[in-house]
């Protein structure tokens, strides 16, 4: 089993914190979320990370000077600072501290997955290595992941974090069988009436998108799931 690549994210607006961390989350990444740079500190002392994604405006300690402490630690770590602020000063700051790349609130969270990914595969010091599986066969289709993207020739089809959860669970389940209750567990954090309704629905989503390929069926399990089959 490959080790998931952990990330320290330090945020401290609790709402957005919470939702980028179930984000990168459902993008297969192992995330401790804390709200100010000192215990973003202490948390850096304690365990070890191979990406730091650090908010900039912070009580506390802010991510400028976390991210100094973190790069006498280990000046090799990579890191993303997030900031509401556009100021030239700051990227520049950003910069010379070491900052891999910079994203300015608000921003597209698909971008954020496209940056880690670059600089974790550019960045000898990460987990993530060229030849971790990121892409499934599926039938014509080419699915990836950890870009959330279905291709089949030219065409690309962006997928939501749930649906390509549940894609991924289909592709590395024994048999392609995905168990509904495992999926509402560990997607939706609930196994439930209206979970399970949430569920049907991007399962529908996921029939569409691969309906060009007749060879390709989503069937149903009766008591059990889904089973992902290619003929």
């Amino acid at each position: 089993m490959t080790k998931k690549t952990k990330i320290l994210l330090v945020e401290d607006d609790p709402n957005f914190g919470s939702i980028l961390k179930s984000y990168l989350e459902l993008a297969d990444y192992a995330v401790v979320l804390k709200a100010d740079g000192k215990q973003g500190l202490s948390t850096f002392k304690t365990y070890s990370f191979d990406l730091c994604i650090l908010d900039i405006m912070m009580p506390e300690m802010d991510g400028f000077t976390l991210a100094r402490e973190i790069k006498k630690i280990n000046e090799k770590l990579p890191l993303i600072f997030l900031t509401a602020k556009t100021l030239k000063q700051d990227i520049l700051e950003g910069f010379k501290i070491g900052a891999d790349d910079y994203l300015t609130k608000p921003f597209d969270s698909e971008v954020l997955l496209w940056k880690i990914s670059a600089i974790l595969k550019r960045n000898t010091g990460s987990l993530e290595s060229a030849n971790e599986v990121n892409e499934y066969p599926v039938g014509k289709f080419l699915f990836n992941h950890r870009l959330r993207t279905l291709r089949l020739s030219d065409h690309v089809q962006n997928l939501s974090p749930k649906e390509a959860a549940l894609l991924k669970m289909m592709c590395t389940s024994k048999e392609g069988i995905l168990s509904r209750k495992d999926a509402l567990i560990k997607i939706w954090n609930a196994d439930n009436y209206f979970t399970t309704r949430s569920m049907d629905v991007f399962i529908a989503r996921l029939r569409k998108y691969l309906k060009t390929d007749p060879s390709i069926e989503i069937i149903n399990i009766h008591g059990n799931g889904f089973r992902l089959l290619v003929h």
